[in-house]
């Protein structure tokens, strides 16, 4: 019998990293090695220091290594999947100038609403991009810097996202993908390249950036001799290109052209996102059109506020997070951090509908309701972004793949059911984030489209089917009025 090869999938998201060993042969997660990552920032600020991902890169790695009990000779390739959006610049020995700006930063709004003027509007960005620029996206953050640290932003010698510094770390190449790639806002979902009119309205200079592979399973380097020190991993194995954490989680799922399409998915973590892959490449001003990473595109939408912020509301309350009960007539749109889908990044908060008999389990199941509507309502222009119509009874009856921590969670699938009509599917197979970057690491050394890699693996997984249950119109219409109504006045724009 041959011996048993592994590769590693890394998932460095907002608050850790974790590290996936998986048998290449039949997608087996042997061990997950986890470290924590480091978040600061008061008010719009969300900031960490990408030194930080790196050492926790390596303390995951080792952690998994350890736990899977096997030799580092078994490992034959590793790939990462970050976060993303994330600004880091670096200098000429490719160290972090200052903390790396986070996705979920809202600072750069003004810079955001500034640059999809300069350009003629929301249609003219979502043409070339796919995307028109919000707080979140890479492009607004570098404007900020230029605004606010301009000494760091002349100082750099190099423009990365977070999953580009750690790919950099282990290769020593730079490079990223077109899935990571297309959340900037400088990169063409159209040309598939950098655009070189946005970069110079961006007084950004091509040679900052990364080149460009073809998809996230290319093999753009070998593991040095500095990072397998580090890592404890033999040094020249595989390094893939990598990817985006949503890009990544798709991969996870069989999601892309060798797998599923059109099918949408709902994941659930410190951000809301809703998603599917597609051949279509979309357009909507609505969503983000992100590519794919293998070549397909990936349109989503992303909310800023979906499990950390009801957590937040149930220790207000003093609740355990699976005491609540339906709303009724409360409202709670919990906007704790400004939004992004609706773009409103100066938001805060807002509860209405407040009765004498309303209980605090109620404020919680409003604070679920709120934060599950606001991502359920773009289903039907993910749809319209595939080339479906939302209205066909056959599209919106199609399964709904819940994954992230809140897809484990009893009040979320329920509240998530009650509210979308759909059946929901929570798939068997965990780790998605990082499940889809070892696919994409196994691809790297050889083994083949990383979506078949993954669809493979996933065979023999058990998922949870749950059938549909009517649909709640009345919250539903109840939290969507309200929504609507209070954008300007109250939410803040």
């Amino acid at each position: 019998m041959p011996p048993r090869t592994v590769v590693i999938g890394v998932d460095s998201s907002t608050q850790s990293t974790k590290a996936a060993v998986i048998d290449t042969v039949t997608g087996e997660l042997l061990a997950v090695g986890r470290a924590p990552h480091v978040v600061t920032g008061e008010g719009g600020a969300r900031e960490s220091d990408p030194e930080v991902w790196w050492r926790a890169l390596c303390d995951a790695v080792a952690g998994g290594l350890k736990e899977s009990g096997l030799s580092a000779s078994s490992v034959i390739g590793i790939a990462v999947a970050g976060q993303q959006h994330g600004l880091v610049v670096l200098d000429r020995s490719g160290r972090p100038l200052r903390p790396a700006l986070l996705w979920n930063d809202t600072r750069s709004a003004p810079q955001a609403a500034a640059l999809t003027a300069e350009l003629g509007g929301p249609d003219a960005w979502t043409a070339r991009t796919g995307t028109v620029p919000v707080a979140s996206m890479t492009a607004s953050k570098w404007q900020w810097l230029r605004e606010n640290d301009p000494s760091n932003a002349e100082a750099a010698a190099a423009v990365r996202l977070p999953h580009d510094f750690l790919t950099e770390r282990l290769a020593g190449t730079a490079a990223t993908d077109p899935g990571d790639a297309s959340g900037t806002c400088w990169y063409s979902t159209g040309t598939h390249a950098y655009d070189p009119e946005l970069l110079g309205l961006l007084g950004l200079d091509e040679a900052l950036l990364p080149p460009v592979a073809a998809t996230g399973a290319v093999r753009i380097g070998s593991l040095t001799a500095s990072a397998a020190g580090a890592l404890g991993l033999p040094e020249g194995i595989a390094v893939a290109a990598g990817t985006g954490d949503n890009m990544s989680a798709a991969v996870g799922l069989g999601l892309g052209g060798a797998g599923l399409l059109d099918h949408p998915v709902l994941s659930l973590g410190t951000s809301g996102t809703v998603f599917a892959a597609s051949l279509a490449r979309p357009a909507s001003t609505a969503l983000s059109g992100f590519a794919a990473a293998d070549g397909t595109y990936l349109p989503l939408a992303c909310t800023l506020n979906c499990t950390l912020a009801v957590d937040k509301v149930a220790t207000l309350l003093g609740l355990h997070r699976d005491d609540a009960v339906p709303g009724g007539e409360a409202v709670l749109l919990p906007f704790l951090d400004g939004e992004r889908t609706p773009d409103l990044p100066t938001s805060a908060g807002l509860l209405t509908g407040l009765r004498h008999d309303t209980t605090p389990q109620q404020l919680l199941g409003a604070a679920y309701e709120g934060a599950a509507f606001t991502v359920l309502r773009a289903l039907d222009e993910l749809s319209s972004a595939c080339g479906l119509d939302p209205a066909d009874p056959e599209v919106a009856a199609r399964p709904l793949r819940l994954i992230g921590g809140g897809a484990q969670g009893r009040t979320w699938v329920e509240t998530v059911r009650r509210l979308s009509g759909r059946p929901l599917i929570v798939p068997g197979s965990g780790e998605l984030v990082a499940r889809g970057a070892a696919a994409l690491a196994a691809s790297a050394a050889g083994g083949g489209d990383p979506v078949a890699v993954a669809t493979r693996w996933n065979a023999a997984a058990e998922d949870a089917e749950l059938p549909a249950v009517e649909r709640d119109t009345e919250a539903w219409d109840r939290i969507g009025s309200v929504l609507d109504r209070a954008s300007v006045p109250l939410l803040g724009g």
